[in-house]
């Protein structure tokens, strides 16, 4: 029925029958709300250039339909610039696919499990760069040829010192296997090796082009979707490098202190504006830097919300924020790093941003790093609506966590990206006086 109770969606996304302590899927497929397979085609004119504007409105109505999500967030991730033709596209795709290949080669040249449908969790050098034999690890590179994984070390040291850049990349090669190892494993998608395989591939390969922040632990969760929802890894690829073009920031660290606290900075100062009896109750019980929220804006809310529903929660989110320059600032820019400082795009119009950056765009509402994402208005939202419980039963740090932790599949993501945007807006407004 049109505007209906809708679909269920969870059989996109299959679950082991054995896990029985996944949360439901709040997210229902709404005809005549979520973006479906005929409206997104619709959106396309002749040429291939597509009406984003129009699209946006219709994500945050309902979402996206699971069967063209991967398409969808190609735009929405800035992969594609929504002027381009139909042409244009296919050449950039089979150009980024080229490049990613040539990528991988280049690893695998180094590390030849790369690309094998296998994948490690044990180190298979020492931190100065020496041969580890240790029998799992012997068993984790034998490539079933007639030699074992010690061929491997022979061929290794036989060039002499490694370089500092592959002593690193191979040392982060098998905790990026222990995280695959426990990402999404409720899926009856990483039951099958070679997904698992596929995951490890994209992050070993992300680790040796960025060269910044390479990999770290979170990252597995955030790159998990895309593997699912585009079957090309190369295509997987570049949608997981575009993502970690808005956050990786999050993960760079100095030595004293890690990106993302400058965001728990900004959430405090929101929380202060917003609701200042909870932040001083927060700063009472010793929670003043917020350290309790690090996660939530690290793996973007995937723990706090059902697989299905923080993929709703993602779409949402990058339609509200969508800026039109995506594409252009990131092309005109290297892979492995963040928007390009100074850059000057095309005069854009309003109409096609997102919600959350016309307000940004009318207000003034950025920082000297840039606009703040709204993953910090929508830990302010969540915050805002536990308020009274946390006020009323949290009296230590611990009870603030376990509070955060039980609302774990009971959030609703559409609620809690309206409650950011009025965050947001009260902000803005009560910012410039």
């Amino acid at each position: 029925m049109w505007g209906g109770v809708g679909e269920p969606a969870d059989s996109y996304y299959q679950v082991r029958p054995e896990c029985t302590d996944v949360p439901k899927t709040r997210f229902k497929i709404k005809p005549g709300k979520t973006l479906s397979v005929r409206k997104w085609q619709a959106a396309f004119v002749q040429e291939g250039s597509l009406d984003i504007g129009k699209t946006l409105r219709r994500i945050r109505r309902g979402g996206i339909h699971p069967s063209i999500r991967g398409e969808v967030w190609e735009f929405l991730l800035g992969c594609y610039n929504p002027m381009s033709t139909f042409e244009e596209r296919e050449q950039t795709r089979q150009r980024r696919r080229m490049q990613y290949a040539s990528w991988k080669e280049e690893c695998k040249q180094m590390f030849p499990v790369i690309g094998s449908g296998r994948f490690i969790t044990a180190p298979v050098i020492t931190e100065n760069g020496q041969p580890n034999y240790d029998p799992l690890v012997l068993q984790e590179i034998n490539l079933g040829t007639n030699s074992n994984g010690s061929d491997f070390f022979k061929e290794l040291t036989s060039r002499g010192p490694l370089d500092k850049k592959i002593i690193q990349w191979l040392l982060t090669l098998h905790q990026i296997g222990l995280d695959v190892n426990r990402t999404d494993r409720t899926l009856v998608f990483y039951e099958k090796k070679e997904n698992l395989s596929k995951l490890w591939d994209i992050l070993s390969v992300y680790a040796w082009i960025d060269n910044d922040v390479g990999y770290c632990q979170g990252m597995s969760d955030l790159c998990s979707p895309m593997i699912i929802l585009l079957e090309d890894e190369a295509d997987a690829f570049w949608c997981f490098e575009r993502l970690m073009r808005r956050l990786r920031g999050n993960f760079r660290s100095t030595g004293r202190s890690v990106g993302v606290e400058a965001q728990l900075t900004h959430l405090s100062s929101i929380t202060q504006v917003v609701d200042p009896k909870l932040h001083q109750h927060l700063d009472k019980l010793g929670g003043g830097d917020y350290l309790f929220a690090i996660r939530m804006l690290m793996v973007q809310f995937r723990r706090e919300f059902s697989f299905c529903d923080s993929l709703f929660l993602w779409e949402m989110m990058w339609a509200l924020e969508y800026d039109p320059d995506l594409f252009d600032v990131y092309e005109a820019h290297q892979c492995g790093s963040e928007k390009t400082e100074g850059f000057k795009g095309k005069t854009k119009s309003i109409k096609q941003c997102g919600k959350y950056e016309r307000q940004n765009m009318r207000n003034g509402g950025k920082t000297a790093e840039g606009p703040l994402p709204i993953s910090v208005f929508l830990v302010a939202s969540v915050l805002k609506d536990k308020s009274y419980k946390l006020m009323t039963e949290a009296r230590g740090l611990d009870d603030v966590v376990k509070i955060l932790n039980d609302m774990t599949g009971n959030l609703d993501a559409k609620k809690t990206c309206s409650g950011a945007i009025k965050i947001h807006k009260k902000y803005l407004r009560k910012a410039k006086k």
